[in-house]
Order: structure tokens, then sequence, then C-alpha cells
């Protein structure tokens, strides 16, 4: 029996280097999260405001869809960065398209996607399964949360309104944020749509 072995010297192809396919899909997905968004800041907006008004901080439930884009990006295209791509190039369609936040949804889009893209670093970029995408949604909740410390003045709320801001954050990102974009990215790969991707093989090996 022989065996084949790459020339010494032959350069190797990192599995995180990005392939055109890989900014082209992460590109059409950051669109479609954008126009999720814009369909969202009406529903969403109305919903954080009414639960705000019965418990000050409970609005960070109605948070959750708009953390999308980096758990999708990050569960398909699963390459450092691509998170932070994706839930920055959705902030950025969001407000060319009229978001009511204006220039402040591209710094939202790009803590979020920060949020995400830490967790999946700490998961080494090698697990993707239900409990890191929720893991992912979470992180960029807390992304969220911090970033609007500052820019939202919540530092200034006193310590029940944080505490209660953050634990709604949190739960909607996990649930509305990671596990919905993980059923969303295993219900896109059950089509074949990412057949070129290890979700969409993992989606082949499954049927």
């Amino acid at each position: 029996m022989s065996t084949i072995t790459a020339p010494s010297g032959a350069p190797t192809v990192s599995r995180f280097r990005w392939r055109v396919v890989d900014i082209v899909t992460a590109s059409v997905l950051a669109v479609a999260c954008g126009l999720l968004f814009v369909l969202w800041n009406g529903v969403g907006g109305a919903w954080f405001a009414v639960a705000d008004a019965f418990t000050p901080g409970f609005g960070g439930i109605a948070v959750g869809p708009w953390l999308l884009g980096g758990v999708i990006g990050g569960l398909v295209i699963r390459k450092p960065g691509a998170a932070i791509f994706v839930e920055v190039v959705a902030a950025n369609v969001s407000t060319l398209l009229g978001s009511q936040w204006g220039i402040e949804t591209v710094y939202s889009g790009l803590a979020q996607g920060i949020g995400a893209e830490l967790v999946l670093a700490v998961l080494l970029y090698r697990r993707f399964g239900v409990v890191a995408a929720m893991a992912a949604g979470a992180g960029a909740a807390v992304g969220a949360w911090t970033l609007e410390l500052f820019l939202s003045g919540n530092l200034a709320k006193g310590p029940e309104f944080l505490g209660i801001y953050l634990g709604t954050l949190v739960v909607s990102g996990a649930v509305l944020a990671g596990l919905v974009g993980w059923l969303l990215v295993r219900g896109l790969a059950a089509t074949g749509a990412l057949s070129r991707f290890a979700a969409g093989r993992e989606a082949q090996r499954r049927a």
C-alpha cells in the first residue's frame, strides 16, 4: 500500500482563509439580514418601547432579531471575521434604507458583531451547534449592552435597570438570535444552498 504526501515545502491552505464564495455568500446573507432589520425596526422598536414602559430595562427582550446577522454569518462561513462582517454590512444596509437610529445602527452592528465573534473565537471556530449559536447570540447581546452604556447613556440609569436590561438582552439574544439563527441555517442547508460550506455538508450527512 502506498501513501501520497504533499511535497516538502508545499503551501497548505488554511481553513481560516476566506474564499471568493465565502465573501459573496457573506455579502448576500448580510443584505438579507439588513432587509430583515428594516422590517424589524418598526415592530421591534414598538415592542421595545411597550416592554420598557412596563418595566424599565425589559425592552431588551425585543432586541434579538437585530443580532441575527453575526450568528448566521458565523454559523455559515465559520471563519474569523464572518460574524462581524455580516452584522456590520447588515447594519449599513439598514441605515441606508432609513433606519430611525441613523449612523448609530452601524455602531451597534459593530459592537454586536464583535460580541458574537468573540464567542466563536473562544470556541476556536470549531463548534457550531445549537449551544454555540445561542452563546454567540448572547455574546452579541452583551456587545450591544456594553455599547449602549455610553451610546445611549445607560451608564447613568442605575444597577437595577442595567441588570434587568442585560438579562433580557441575553435571553433575547440567545433565543431570538442564537436558536432562531441556528434553525434558519439548518433550514437553508437542507435546501442544498450551502453545499459548498461545512453547514451544507453536515445537512447532507444527516439526510
